[in-house]
């Protein structure tokens, strides 16, 4: 009788093992453990690499996927179906029409950061330049500059040309890049005489200098909104990471890369 005790007892937890019973549920295991994509304007990669590292100790559980580009280009790529689950644009003309497909997770959009437009020459050039005006001057044979439709940086300084009207006379010259990292490199490796991008791509090297500054009213604000995409797989996460981006660990590391902070 002990034996068949023994063996009925035996039979019994192993088909409660079996059911699953004394093992947390599936979801609890994929819960300790989630992939978060975040698709971001490429003048955020030095910031954003700080602020995967920083955000690694903070949720350990949690693998950033950073996917930099051109704001517009990361647009069409979520309007595909792209598995993204946070976006950051460099304007807001991309996050206006992801909001107007009905793209984008309803309460999540916010103004993130701001930034500036400067002109910029390689660091070595003797060129006289110190204003957007300048660029007219017949020793400028080539100027590069973000293509407009895809890339915000090239927008505002379309904008910025055309404040002072001399966009038709500077696109002559322009040689487009896909984003404003490439009309950074542009410069930097004197392929252009000069260059139109953010205050904050300027000072993330010592290979150019600034030698103007666009004034506010020459161009829309720049500013940089985030959310979260609707089709993301796991909204909490998503969320988790979009609210660290407002919080104060996040703001200090935009600072030092020299972002402003919205609003402000």
């Amino acid at each position: 009788m002990k034996t068949f005790t023994r063996r009925a007892t035996l039979l019994f937890l192993t088909l409660l093992l079996i059911a699953g019973i004394g093992f947390p549920p599936a979801s609890a295991v994929r819960a300790q453990h989630t992939d978060v994509t975040v698709s971001a304007a490429i003048s955020l990669k030095d910031a954003l690499d700080d602020i995967k590292g920083a955000y690694a100790s903070q949720a350990p559980g949690v693998s950033l996927a950073m996917n930099y580009g051109a704001s517009g280009t990361l647009q069409l790529q979520i309007e595909q179906g792209a598995p993204v689950d946070v976006f950051v644009s460099a304007a807001p003309k991309q996050m206006d029409t992801l909001e107007s497909k009905g793209l984008l997770l309803e309460g999540t959009r916010k103004d993130l950061l701001g930034n500036g437009i400067v002109l910029i020459l390689p660091a070595d050039s003797t060129l006289g330049l110190s204003t957007f005006q300048d660029l007219l001057k017949p020793e400028v044979k080539k100027v590069a500059l973000g293509e407009p439709v895809a890339v915000p940086a090239g927008k505002y300084a379309q904008e910025v040309l055309t404040h002072y009207g001399i966009y038709d006379q500077v696109n002559a010259k322009a040689v487009l890049a896909k984003d404003v990292r490439q009309v950074l490199t542009y410069v930097e490796t004197d392929n252009v005489d000069a260059g139109v991008v953010y205050t904050t791509d300027a000072l993330s090297t010592n290979k150019v200098k600034i030698v103007a500054t666009a004034p506010p009213e020459s161009h829309e604000p720049v500013i940089y909104p985030v959310a979260v995409v609707k089709a993301t797989k796991d909204a909490a996460a998503a969320k988790a990471f979009e609210n660290f981006l407002s919080g104060p660990q996040a703001r200090a590391i935009f600072e030092k890369y020299g972002f402003s902070l919205a609003n402000e």
